[in-house]
């Protein structure tokens, strides 16, 4: 049996989380408004929660199985309700925060308004804009003998109505139709809004005229959203694939509901009403005056003067071009001469594109090969492959459609890709492929060279500037080689491959982990273990960590999010620290180190530490030999471990604490920002001095940006 008291339920890790995300609302030293976009960011993420995860131990517990989280002994009905009971707590701090910030912003002229405030001309102005633009798309119906009960679809506002027809109480509903902006702003100085659903719940009595409107809310189902690859829909064979995923996306829409939530009370026959027709139970309904669509939050600063939105919104700031590649010269013989690393947002990701699309033009190049999983709606990339393919080159993309929510743009995308002539794959039935890995193949001279890119995130442009990920650049041979290697596996539906020097998943990813912290533990107090990624569950490597606490190795983990290894439990873990960091970007980088000094293996990696990233997907972990690359990873290491603003430390009991301020105020992501701004501006001379654990990191961050 397992010992579970350095361990803790991944789900309520989770929500913990996503509680990290919702307190950085209440930070006064964030701007207002990018507040708002915090707690907007927060309901989606609690959206795609239960769509997911709740819809899972759903699952788990209607096929009456019992077996409980190996990590907290918690069967899924115990999860399910341990998870209500923590998201009841956090729906009322929403709420307080909201109600919060919509009266600080009204300081600044931003009000969010109910149609019980609206001035007369408002209010004629929303009437009108009803007739015009509403009335003549909107579906009222009610439910009776006649009129069955409709499909509430996925996340879509509805209006609920209870009504009475002489004697008989019947359910009304009218969906909030698609082609309706969330918001409608109102004519004049200030910046006075209403959403459309405080204007559909007003004029509601109007809809049903023949009616007497006794109660009504504001409700949106959440449904069941997870697809489990071992169900009928991925039994793909003789038949094409993306035909399948387009079924399953449409079979999405229907799943059943996890939540019920109401902007507003409701009377006992009401609710058993909708109970009954959907059905769920009240342990899944939530009441919350928080507004059940938040998605405006992103809106509302481009209609602020530029004054004002300066004050209420984060400085701007547009990704450096200081990676020492000079952008007036080709990218290619820069990367031939000495390996580079991409640190986003930091630094652009257009020294990666301009690679790509001067590989598509040069004569040089014979070949492309790239694995992508999530794209964004325009991608320059997607371009420059096309280009490549249409000029003879030889274009392999090997593309994961079941990138969750986002498998129609990646259909979308390989049938471009296809129609200009390059070869796709889809991976494999059982293993989503993950891994960030471009691999470019020139012949010049007679020789045959590999310039490959590997990275921690996806070959997104948009979230580039959102999301902190790292990207190298090298021509090291033996990187290229093991990359070719990899492609060719691939293309053949070789999951066994074996590499000199890369470690994939889901052969050798684990086991390498695995045996380089069997080396640290070997060395006892003098071991190290580093290791910054998004989340850790894998229960393994969970057992392996606390292994090398108890062996006195000292272990730092950076984990942004999922953290199911609980620190300084006595006895087991009280050589590990771990720290989150929640800020202004997305913490997504993954970096493993192992040891130190000379004899330090170092890896950067598209892989968490999960079950599914190690098992269950292919993976790709790449080892880093360039000193020079060393030495800007390891910056990204330091100013993380010494950000004592926006990190929270984990502790034993799985609480998030602040850490505590002693001397200067370290926000890691302002730190790179500034130094990437004044190296920009006027770079210093580089510094050969290896970044120390104290005091020494700015003096790395200025050599991390003019390399």
């Amino acid at each position: 049996m397992t010992e579970r008291s350095f361990m803790q339920n991944r789900e309520l890790s989770w929500l913990a989380f996503n509680d990290r995300v919702l307190s950085e609302a209440t930070d006064e030293t964030v701007p207002l408004l990018e507040r708002l976009k915090f707690v907007s960011i927060f309901a989606s993420n609690l959206d795609e929660f239960f769509m997911i995860r709740v819809g899972s131990l759903f699952d788990l517990m209607n096929m009456n199985d019992g077996a409980p989280d190996k990590r907290s002994g918690l069967s899924p009905a115990e999860q399910l309700q341990a998870i209500y009971k923590t998201v009841r707590r956090l729906y009322q701090k929403q709420e307080d925060i909201c109600a919060s910030l919509e009266k600080q912003l009204r300081v600044h002229g931003i009000c969010a308004l109910s149609f019980s405030e609206l001035e007369t001309s408002e209010k004629k102005f929303c009437t009108q804009y009803f007739k015009t633009n509403v009335a003549p798309i909107l579906s009222p119906q009610i439910v009776d003998t006649h009129h069955p009960f409709p499909h509430l679809r996925n996340k879509v506002l509805h209006i609920g109505a209870w009504v009475k027809y002489k004697s008989r109480e019947v359910f009304a509903v009218m969906a909030l139709p698609d082609a309706l902006p969330p918001v409608v702003f109102l004519p004049g100085g200030d910046l006075r809004y209403i959403r459309m659903d405080e204007i559909l719940l007003h004029i509601a009595d109007e809809v049903f005229p023949d009616y007497i409107v006794l109660e009504k809310a504001v409700l949106s189902v959440t449904r069941n959203a997870d697809i489990n690859p071992d169900d009928e829909a991925f039994d793909f064979i003789n038949d094409d694939f993306r035909k399948k995923m387009k079924k399953v996306l449409k079979q999405r829409m229907r799943l059943a509901p996890v939540r019920l939530e109401l902007s507003r009370p409701i009377s006992a026959p009401f609710l058993n009403f909708l109970k009954a027709r959907l059905p769920v139970s009240d342990e899944q309904i939530f009441v919350t005056s928080a507004p059940l669509n938040l998605s405006y939050a992103f809106s509302l600063a481009e209609r602020l003067p530029e004054i004002k939105r300066r004050a209420l919104t984060y400085s701007p700031f547009t990704p450096c071009q200081c990676a020492g590649l000079k952008p007036l010269e080709p990218v290619i013989p820069q990367v031939q001469r000495k390996d580079r690393l991409l640190s986003f947002p930091f630094e652009s990701m257009s020294p990666f594109l301009r690679m790509l699309r001067e590989a598509a033009e040069d004569p040089a190049v014979l070949s492309i090969k790239i694995t992508i999983y999530r794209l964004a709606r325009r991608a320059k990339l997607v371009d420059y492959l096309c280009t490549a393919a249409e000029n003879g080159k030889d274009v392999t993309v090997l593309i994961e459609l079941r990138a969750r929510f986002d498998e129609q743009n990646n259909i979308d995308w390989s049938e471009r890709l296809e129609e200009a002539g390059c070869t796709i794959l889809y991976g494999f039935e059982d293993y989503k492929v993950h891994s960030k890995l471009c691999l470019i193949t020139r012949r010049e001279h007679g020789q045959v060279q590999y310039i490959t890119q590997v990275g921690t995130g996806n070959y997104n442009e948009k979230t580039a500037e959102q999301y902190t990920d790292v990207s190298l650049l090298t021509v090291d041979p033996r990187i290229g080689q093991d990359a070719a290697e990899f492609f060719k596996n691939m293309s053949i539906g070789n999951l066994e491959g074996r590499y000199h020097h890369l470690l994939v998943a889901p052969v050798s990813l684990k086991s390498a982990v695995l045996q380089c912290m069997d080396e640290e533990i070997s060395k006892g107090d003098r071991g190290r273990i580093l290791i910054k990624i998004n989340s850790i569950t894998d229960i393994d490597i969970i057992e392996k960590l606390k292994q090398a606490s108890c062996a006195g190795v000292q272990v730092d983990l950076i984990v942004r999010g999922i953290c199911c290894i609980l620190p300084g439990v006595q006895g087991k873990t009280e050589n590990i620290r771990i720290i989150s960091i929640v800020g202004r970007y997305l913490e997504h980088s993954r970096i493993y180190c192992f040891g130190s000094s000379s004899s330090e293996k170092m890896y950067l990696s598209s892989a968490d530490f999960m079950s599914r990233n190690t098992q269950r997907r292919v993976e790709i972990a790449c080892p880093i030999y360039d000193g020079a690359v060393r030495t800007k990873l390891h910056a990204i290491l330091d100013a993380c471990l010494s950000d004592n603003t926006k990190a929270r430390a984990l502790q034993s009991d799985g609480t998030y604490l602040p850490r505590a301020q002693s001397g200067e105020r370290v926000d890691s992501q302002q730190r790179m920002m500034d130094q990437a701004l004044a190296c920009q501006v006027a770079p210093p001379a580089p510094v050969d001095l290896r970044p120390q654990r104290s005091g020494g990191w700015i003096a790395a961050l200025k050599r991390f940006f003019t390399k």
